[in-house]
């Protein structure tokens, strides 16, 4: 009777541990990310890498940032087991001179349930070319593109669409493109690599999403810590319609196919 009760019990301890076992485990790529020195007015962006590496999808709840300059956005589905998530902090510069170091929370269910993320860098003039040496600026990392023009064409008003830029870095140090701002604030930006070493390519996606009737064109400027041009200039063009249904679609089955 004592054996059975010992064995009993056993199981229920196994069971117990197997049941806590089983949980998912976020792992950050980094949990500082440093922007440097951007220009006042910089509307500056990094997007934190988190994998699950436990044994149980993790469902974000909650992103919270430490104060109401920090925007945050985050993977909403769940992460499944091995997969990857991110968390997007943009850090709105205007009228906030000087060094910031700012926290976001995460709130999940994983193991460790409450995690931090933080931002930091200096807000500086807004022209910082004028305050750097000719040997600060020959050590300068140098952002480069191919072209600086895109056209859609024709867009639906609210249609999602996205350009393709190739970058480069010809300059001396690691290259971070830190943000974007436009004047339609209605454009996105992601970039295939958070770093980009001297010599080193990738690819820049802007995702624009038109809110304007008629011929468009949007002026996105690139901040970078490139000290030289820390602004490139891009140019998003459009001429945005109502709607393509009616007059440039063809339809096979179900589906609506546009063609240009």
């Amino acid at each position: 009777m004592k054996r059975n009760l010992y064995l009993l019990l056993l199981l229920c301890f196994i069971f117990v541990a197997g049941s806590a076992s089983a949980q998912g485990e976020l792992k950050f790529e980094k949990e500082t990310h440093d922007f440097g020195t951007i220009a006042e007015g910089t509307q500056a962006a990094y997007e934190f890498k988190v994998k699950n590496v436990g044994n149980q999808p993790v469902i974000i709840s909650a992103v919270q940032p430490s104060c109401g300059c920090t925007t945050p956005d985050w993977t909403k589905e769940p992460i499944l087991p091995g997969k990857t998530g991110t968390i997007k902090a943009m850090y709105n510069s205007t009228g906030r001179p000087g060094p910031f170091h700012k926290s976001i929370t995460i709130t999940s269910n994983a193991a460790t349930p409450n995690q931090v993320l933080y931002i930091k860098g200096e807000v500086g003039p807004k022209d910082l070319k004028t305050s750097y040496t000719p040997e600060q600026k020959a050590m300068s990392p140098r952002l480069a593109v191919g072209s600086t023009n895109y056209n859609f064409g024709k867009l639906e008003k609210g249609q999602k669409a996205v350009a393709k830029f190739t970058v480069k870095n010809n300059g001396r140090q690691a290259l971070v493109i830190q943000g974007v701002k436009v004047a339609c604030n209605c454009v996105s930006f992601q970039v295939s690599q958070p770093s980009l070493k001297p010599g080193q390519t990738a690819t820049l996606e802007l995702t624009y999403v038109p809110m304007m009737l008629k011929e468009q064109n949007e002026v996105v400027t690139i901040i970078s810590n490139d000290i030289v041009m820390p602004d490139l200039k891009l140019t998003l063009k459009a001429n945005v319609v109502e709607s393509l249904a009616s007059k440039n679609m063809l339809r096979e089955g179900n589906q609506p196919v546009p063609f240009r």
